[in-house]
């Protein structure tokens, strides 16, 4: 844009095309190899008669003189290079899309360490991204891509149509097993369709549009990368949360479930009442979701790989410890049941009258069950096989409360329930007993840590989601009727069209009426005004091929004769009409009078009164 260029005494001189050349390889290329933005500042002088036309932007910006080049600096963050650290170690690959020039996103990458030299990597520009990626015909070709995308690191001078299909395009890969899960962060209104289209968009609160904000599923309101590893940490840790209180629910489920059916099969009287049930059940649900679902993040959780989106939610580590900790269970619950009088020494409850008093050696199986599940609670913090099951308990005070306050209320319920609870006071030896055997929780805890889940070829996982793709179409529900977005919005236009024929012929009838009311008498009203003659016309009338439902009342209006002489039915009709894609067919009704009503139908009185 520029002819002439200042020299270092404020002259202008001619500024050439080598010199121009000269200036990008000295000046610009030096500056964004060192990750600065540059802009050049110039100016031009114009007569005030005439005023140039200021819209002509083409003549207006040419022809200019150079001041300078200047070079800025658009500082990284200095926590944004350990969050990139931490996001790379978390499994999630980081890509830069920027319309910056080549050199100063390479260089803005490597400091933030988006790339790191002597690395297989790729920087591209938007014009060579579009070629390696389209055909001879300039279509997008998905295998094109799939060449592309796993070794791309940067994108620079790219476009937002650019940024939609790397998303896209990451997403429809199926070069590697598992289906990518794309995360993307913009801020401005072209950045729209790509936040939309990824599985997660991230927007800026403070610098992003209202546009992009709508489109993204979490924004920033920091407008920092670091909170987008808060967010993968937070989201991991929700999803560790679930499956512990799954673990820990499902072990007690299964032993409750267990002792219950077979001590009231064999005993004819379950050795866990239903008031102790119930206790045992708010442990379970209530005090144990809060106590493992309160546990705080920690950065822990980005030491390993990203689940997959269709990954089950009961591994198969998970199903080897519920299994394994429900066996420990069994075991010593059944043998304190059968034999447990004769350990203790005391009188066996299992043939006890139906209304005796609380037996000693059924409630020591009621205390030694909870002391197993307060103690595997402890086991349920971890899920992947970690030993050290008390790493990080104390950070977690709601925990520490629930497991001390549960095992208070016990001692309480035990020692004064009575009746009620079906319990009889114990003595401190069975007591020891009891915690004794709960204890042993945490030491079977690392013996099922010791074995190797890949050995155990017959456990299962569960909880794999479904995709949609993977079910068969035949194995759909037939009945139900699937609408897709196009019939839905062609059936809100035929309701839409309905509804404006509908007041259409409301106001032909009311227009009607007042005409058989101001030319009653007269011979021909055909000859009046042309909206007269226009209302002769037959009326348009819905014919479905359901059982015909007017959509108005009919009995008012005549026949008239001399219509049936001089109309007749249209000779086709508009393929393309929606109304008659859906099966309604618009006839004209020749059967009825357009010019009179009847003197006794209702809307003649009102016509008269009016």
């Amino acid at each position: 844009r520029c002819s002439r260029i200042l020299n270092a005494a404020g002259e202008p001189r001619i500024f050439r095309p080598r010199d121009r050349d000269e200036m990008v390889k000295k000046v610009i290329e030096p500056m964004a190899c060192d990750g600065l933005r540059t802009i050049c500042v110039a100016f031009r002088d114009f007569p005030s008669s005439p005023e140039p036309d200021w819209d002509n932007e083409n003549d207006i910006l040419s022809d200019l003189t150079c001041i300078c080049v200047v070079g800025i600096e658009d500082p990284v963050r200095p926590e944004v290079p350990e969050a990139i650290r931490k996001c790379q170690r978390a499994g999630i690959t980081v890509r830069m899309v920027t319309g910056d020039n080549i050199n100063t996103a390479r260089a803005i990458a490597i400091k933030c360490g988006i790339i790191h030299p002597g690395e297989d990597f790729l920087c591209l520009e938007g014009k060579e991204f579009n070629r390696r990626i389209r055909n001879e015909k300039g279509e997008i070709e998905q295998e094109r891509i799939d060449k592309i995308w796993p070794k791309l690191r940067v994108l620079a001078r790219s476009s937002p149509t650019d940024k939609h299909t790397l998303v896209k395009g990451i997403i429809d890969s199926t070069q590697v097993e598992q289906r990518q899960v794309v995360a993307v962060t913009g801020d401005g209104t072209n950045d729209g369709p790509a936040l939309k289209k990824a599985d997660v968009g991230f927007a800026m609160g403070i610098a992003g549009t209202d546009v992009a904000k709508e489109a993204s599923d979490i924004i920033l309101t920091d407008d920092n990368f670091s909170s987008i590893v808060k967010a993968v940490m937070w989201g991991r840790n929700v999803y560790d949360s679930i499956s512990k209180f799954l673990q820990f629910q499902l072990t007690v489920n299964i032993v409750a479930v267990i002792v219950a059916f077979t001590g009231a099969c064999i005993t004819q009287d379950s050795p866990l009442k239903a008031v102790q049930m119930l206790w045992v059940n708010l442990i379970m649900d209530t005090f144990a979701s809060l106590a493992l679902a309160t546990e705080p993040p920690t950065e822990a959780l980005l030491l390993r790989k990203p689940y997959g989106r269709n990954k089950p939610l009961i591994s198969r580590t998970m199903m080897k410890n519920i299994l394994g900790h429900a066996v420990y269970q069994l075991t010593l619950i059944f043998t304190l049941l059968f034999v447990g009088e004769k350990m203790f020494k005391i009188d066996s409850g299992r043939n006890a009258p139906l209304h005796s008093p609380p037996s000693e050696h059924y409630t020591i199986i009621f205390n030694t069950f909870v002391m197993m599940q307060l103690f595997n609670e402890i086991n349920a913090r971890k899920i992947h096989g970690e030993r050290n099951v008390f790493d990080g308990i104390f950070r977690n005070p709601i925990f520490c409360t629930i497991v001390l306050g549960t095992f208070a209320i016990q001692i309480v319920i035990v020692q004064f329930g009575g009746k009620p609870f079906s319990c009889s006071p114990l003595q401190l030896d069975q007591w020891m007993w009891c915690v004794f055997i709960g204890l042993g929780e945490l030491v079977w805890g690392q013996v099922i840590a010791t074995i190797p889940t890949s050995r155990l070829k017959f456990l299962k996982e569960a909880g794999r989601l479904t995709e949609k793709e993977e079910v068969p179409e035949e194995e759909l529900n037939e009945d139900v009727e699937e609408i897709d977005h196009a019939e839905r919005e062609l059936r809100r236009g035929q309701i839409l069209w309905f509804r404006g024929l509908n007041r259409i012929q409301t106001q032909i009838r009311v227009v009607k009426a007042f005409r058989s009311s101001l030319y009653e008498g007269l011979e021909k009203p055909e000859s009046r005004t042309s909206i007269h003659n226009f209302m002769t016309h037959p009326e348009f009338r819905i014919e479905d091929s359901q059982p015909h439902i007017p959509l108005i009342d009919d009995t008012d209006l005549e026949e008239d004769p001399a219509l049936k002489k001089n109309s007749s039915p249209p000779s086709s009709l508009n393929k393309n009409n929606s109304a008659i894609d859906s099966g309604i067919n618009l006839t004209t009704d020749t059967s009825k009078s357009a010019t009179s009503s009847s003197p006794g139908s209702p809307i003649h009185s009102l016509e008269t009164s009016l």
